[in-house]
């Protein structure tokens, strides 16, 4: 898969510097490759698609200071189920709403990730973790998305 496969689209992020009603933020990515290709990268452990506890999602920052790479990654056997080029000013500000939004509710999800292909959603995901990492590899914590009362 490439990442050139892939378009990201957030939404539920302008609320929070208008000071409107809180809402769930969710990272919508589609896929344009090869179906065969998505599909064996989404499966998880039981053949059908990856559980929300099997997932990571994470941001590395490149050296460029405004670009980076959102991925998925299966956290039990640790490798990418898809990556992405994605702006980062418009991940960190999808962060603070999605931090903002885990004050304003007691959702089990701070956000959504869902996956699509030719108008059909594949994933869904409610998550509550998001790392960030910079060009070394190092864990940002002040821009992850960190529940309290989980030890990285």
């Amino acid at each position: 898969m490439r990442r050139e496969n892939f378009d990201i689209h957030v939404t539920n992020t302008e609320w929070v510097a208008a000071g409107g009603e809180p809402g769930k933020p969710t990272v919508a990515i589609e896929f344009d490759g090869p179906n065969e290709v998505l599909q064996s990268r989404l499966a998880g452990t039981d053949d059908a698609v990856v559980d929300a506890e099997e997932t990571d999602v994470n941001y590395r920052f490149h050296s460029a200071e405004n670009e980076g790479v959102l991925s998925i990654t299966n956290r039990i056997t640790g490798d990418f189920v898809l990556e992405l080029n994605a702006d980062a000013d418009g991940v960190l500000d999808f962060i603070r709403a999605a931090r903002a939004y885990g004050e304003h509710t007691d959702d089990d999800g701070r956000y959504r990730i869902t996956v699509e292909q030719d108008g059909e959603r594949l994933l869904a995901h409610e998550k509550s973790t998001f790392l960030v990492y910079n060009e070394d590899g190092n864990l940002v914590r002040q821009h992850s998305l960190i529940p309290g009362g989980v030890e990285l």
